[in-house]
């Protein structure tokens, strides 16, 4: 039986997308796949077809790392609308109930301190969170409403903008697994009135900048433009590129020389001198500082690999 072929060319890098509104996360993520002929890509973590804003998308070797940035803080602008409650606690969903808004801007502050630092959330049933198997959605899609534990959540900074009539806008820094929707949901009911979802942006993750996003419509001019110049079209996409490493740069570096380094590539763990004592560690190799994965400091204290990524020209 012959050796599968791999389909798309071996690119390597993240993509910081501006995701559109109206479209999923997966969506988003095969458009752009297929924009740069990518063999393989991931996204670090889905934004609802409501929501906009910065989508890191990973190519080839990058998808080694997407967990990390799943696991990463990241940062929402909101609008809630009071009032009214719904299905999916955003404007997606079907009415549930509607009551007056009878509250003051200083209700709102106050009742917004019981959702700031270490707090506990049980998440909708409209999230992709599994049981059994299946995201909960599927079972909230049929009526079926399942028991979910309470789980805790950061939020490191929550800040109210503006109240506008019955529209609030706020900003959320948060830690990972934290449900925007959610917060809203249970400020409404908190306030007594209700509340849901009419506008989400998320505006960072991790540390990227967000100014360095790009919209689909810039990519695909961009490859237009290749095509009617007759170039190569990475030669215009790559360079909006990110380095892989940029998923992992909170990590700590430990630089290795080449002999090293070619212990590490073949799975063995090495001794390095100004090593950090415990935990995860960035690997790179040479005086150019070639980044080749991520590595932790095993019960011996050498520097054993974990993820690594297949070199390439």
């Amino acid at each position: 039986m012959g050796r599968r072929r791999n389909r798309g060319r071996l690119v390597d890098g993240i993509v910081l997308l501006d995701k559109p509104l109206g479209i999923s996360s997966n969506d988003a993520l095969q458009r752009v796949k297929r924009i740069y002929n990518a063999n393989k890509a991931g996204h670090t973590g889905a934004l609802d077809p409501l929501a906009t804003g910065m989508l890191p998308l990973c190519l080839g070797e990058a998808t080694k790392f997407s967990q990390h940035l799943l696991d990463s803080d990241k940062r929402y602008l909101v609008t809630a609308k009071l009032g009214v409650r719904t299905t999916t606690s955003d404007s997606d969903g079907e009415v549930v109930s509607e009551r007056p808004v009878n509250v003051s801007q200083a209700d709102i502050e106050g009742a917004l301190e019981a959702f700031r630092g270490d707090i506990m959330q049980v998440p909708s049933m409209y999230s992709a969170l599994k049981h059994e198997g299946q995201p909960l959605y599927k079972y909230a899609r049929e009526g079926i409403t399942i028991d979910r534990p309470a789980r805790p959540i950061t939020v490191f900074e929550l800040l109210l903008h503006k109240v506008d009539g019955d529209e609030v806008e706020m900003e959320v820094h948060c830690s990972k697994g934290t449900y925007i929707r959610t917060i809203v949901d249970d400020l409404g009911e908190a306030l007594g009135c209700g509340a849901h979802v009419i506008k989400l942006r998320r505006t960072q993750v991790s540390g990227y900048p967000y100014e360095r996003m790009v919209t689909i419509e810039q990519l695909e001019q961009l490859l237009q433009q290749a095509v009617d110049e007759e170039l190569p079209p990475k030669e215009l996409l790559d360079d909006l590129l990110l380095p892989m490493d940029t998923a992992v740069a909170d990590l700590e570096e430990v630089n290795v020389d080449s002999v090293s380094g070619s212990y590490i590539m073949n799975g063995n763990p090495v001794q390095v001198s100004g090593a950090p004592l415990s935990g995860k560690v960035r690997i790179t190799i040479g005086d150019d500082h070639q980044f080749v994965g991520i590595g932790e400091i095993d019960d011996d204290g050498n520097v054993a690999p974990k993820r690594l990524i297949v070199l390439h020209d």
